[in-house]
C-alpha cells in the first residue's frame, strides 16, 4: 500500500501522458508557465542588473555630491573663487571623505590630421580636475587601459569610444578650441578683422574605460589648471566634487552641507543629477514584471481549460468514488493536485531554463552578432558593451511563487465543480 493520499495517486495516474485532447492542454500549459516564469527570471534579472551596473558605473566616475555656488541675487551659478575655504569646511562633515575642485565645460576638438588621414570634429565635455586628489576619491586612475595617469603640462585623459570614434592613442595630438577662442573668434568676426585664432595643443596621456558609453565617449579629462586657462577663471573654479564614505548617505549628508554652507551654495547629489535614467530603470522593472505575468495567467487559463474538460470527462469516476464514501474535499484535492503539478513541473522547467539563459545570455548575444551580423545589445544605445544581470533571491522567489499560486488558482474552480457533483447526478447518463 502506498503511504501517498489517494488523491495525489489519483492526480498522478490521470496525468500520465495519452493521446488525448486533454494531455495536449496538459502540456501547452506546463509549457506556458515554464515559458512565463523563464521570461520573468530573465528580464527582471536584466533589469536588476542594468540599475546594479549603472549605479557602479556612475559612483566610479560621478561625484556623490556636486557643491557650486549661486548668485543670491539672480539665483544663476557663479564661479567659486574661495573654494579651499569651502572644501576644508565641506571635509569636515564626517560623512565626507575627499573634496576636490572642478572646471567643467564644452570645448570644440579636432585630430590633427597627417597625409594619411584626415582631421576628425568632436565636442565633448571637458572637466579639469586636481590629479592629487582625484587619485585617491575616484576610480578614474584604476580605469585606464592605455597610457598612464598624467595630466602635467598639456596632458588629456580620454574615454576609450572617444578615442575610437576619432581614431585616438596614446601619444596623439589634439587641438582644443575652448569657450576663450570661441569668444574672441567671434569679437574678431564682428570687428571684421581677419585674426588667427591658434587652439591648443594637447597630448591624449591615457585612455579609460569605465565600462559606461556617455562617459566614455562624451568626457574628457585635462588638469585644473589648463582649464581655468579655457576658461579665464584664474584661480577659480565652477565648485567642488565630494566624495562619501557612503554614497547611499548622499541626501543625508546633502542636507547637512546645505545648513552649514547657507543659500549661497546649492548641492545635488549623484541620485538627482542621473535621477531621470534611474527613475526610468525603475519603472521598467516594474512595468515588465506585471505585462510579462499575463504570460502565466494565460498558461493558468489552460490550466482551467484543461481541468474542466477533465471533470467533464471523468464525470463517471467522480460519481462512484461519491457513491463509495470519497468526501467533496477528496474529490476537490484531485484536481487541485493535478494543478499543484502542473505548477511544480512549469515552475522547476522555468527556473532552470531562465537560469541557463542568464548565466549564457553574452555568449548569446556575441553569437548572434557573428551569425547574423545584427548587433542586438549596441552600446551606444544601452551604454555597456555587456548585457547586465544581477539574480537577487528575493524576485526569483517571487516569480515562482506567484506564479504557483496563480496555477492552483487556475485549478480552483474546475476543483470546487467536481467536489459538488451528486453521485445520482453523475451516474444518471452512465
Amino acid at each position: 500500500m502506498s503511504k501517498l493520499p489517494f488523491e495525489l495517486l489519483l492526480a498522478l495516474r490521470y496525468l500520465r501522458p495519452r493521446r488525448t485532447f486533454v494531455s495536449i492542454i496538459t502540456l501547452i500549459s506546463i509549457l506556458g508557465v515554464a515559458l512565463g516564469v523563464a521570461v520573468l527570471i530573465i528580464v527582471i534579472s536584466v533589469m536588476s542588473g542594468f540599475d546594479h551596473d549603472l549605479r557602479g558605473k556612475i559612483l566610479g566616475f560621478q561625484p556623490h555630491l556636486t557643491v557650486t555656488q549661486v548668485d543670491p541675487v539672480t539665483q544663476t551659478s557663479t564661479t567659486m573663487k574661495n573654494y579651499q575655504a569651502v572644501a576644508d569646511v565641506i571635509a569636515s562633515n564626517k560623512n565626507v571623505l575627499g573634496v576636490s575642485p572642478f572646471v567643467a565645460g564644452p570645448v570644440l576638438v579636432e585630430t590633427q590630421g597627417d597625409t594619411n588621414r584626415q582631421a576628425l570634429f568632436d565636442a565633448p565635455m571637458m572637466r579639469g580636475i586636481d590629479p592629487e586628489i582625484e587619485s585617491k576619491t575616484s576610480h578614474l586612475s584604476h580605469d585606464l587601459v592605455a597610457g598612464k595617469f598624467d595630466l602635467s603640462g598639456r596632458g588629456l585623459l580620454v574615454g576609450v569610444d572617444f578615442a575610437n570614434n576619432l581614431r585616438l592613442q596614446v601619444g596623439d595630438h589634439l587641438s582644443l578650441y575652448s569657450a576663450r577662442e570661441i569668444k574672441k573668434m567671434k569679437a574678431a568676426h564682428d570687428r571684421k578683422e581677419d585674426e588667427t585664432i591658434l587652439p591648443g595643443d594637447y597630448e591624449v596621456r591615457g585612455i579609460f574605460d569605465t565600462g559606461y558609453y556617455e562617459f566614455d565617449s562624451r568626457v574628457i579629462i585635462t588638469s585644473l589648471e589648463n582649464a581655468q586657462d579655457m576658461y579665464d577663471l584664474e584661480d577659480s573654479v565652477h565648485g567642488l566634487f565630494v566624495t562619501l564614505d557612503d554614497p547611499y548617505q548622499a541626501t543625508v549628508a546633502k542636507a547637512q552641507l546645505e545648513k552649514t554652507l547657507g543659500d549661497d551654495f546649492y548641492v545635488s547629489t549623484w541620485m538627482e543629477q542621473s535621477s531621470g535614467i534611474l527613475s526610468a530603470l525603475v519603472v521598467e522593472k516594474n512595468v515588465m514584471f506585471y505585462l510579462l505575468f499575463f504570460i502565466v495567467l494565460v498558461a493558468a487559463l489552460c490550466i482551467l481549460s484543461a481541468q474542466i474538460t477533465f471533470v467533464i470527462q471523468k464525470t463517471r469516476e467522480i460519481g462512484m468514488l461519491k457513491a463509495l464514501g470519497a468526501s467533496k474535499l477528496q474529490i476537490s484535492g484531485i484536481f487541485l493536485f493535478q494543478s499543484a503539478i502542473i505548477g511544480v513541473i512549469g515552475v522547476a522547467s522555468g527556473f532552470g531554463l531562465g537560469m541557463l539563459a542568464v548565466h549564457y545570455r553574452n555568449e548569446f548575444l556575441h553569437f548572434m552578432r557573428n551569425a547574423t551580423g545584427w548587433e542586438l545589445f549596441p552600446a551606444s544605445v544601452y551604454q555597456f558593451n555587456e548585457l547586465p544581470a544581477l539574480i537577487t533571491p528575493g524576485d526569483v522567489a517571487v516569480i515562482c511563487v506567484t506564479s504557483f499560486v496563480i496555477c492552483i488558482l487556475g485549478g480552483l474552480l474546475p476543483a470546487w465543480r467536481a467536489g459538488s457533483l451528486k453521485p445520482v447526478e453523475a451516474l444518471r447518463y452512465e
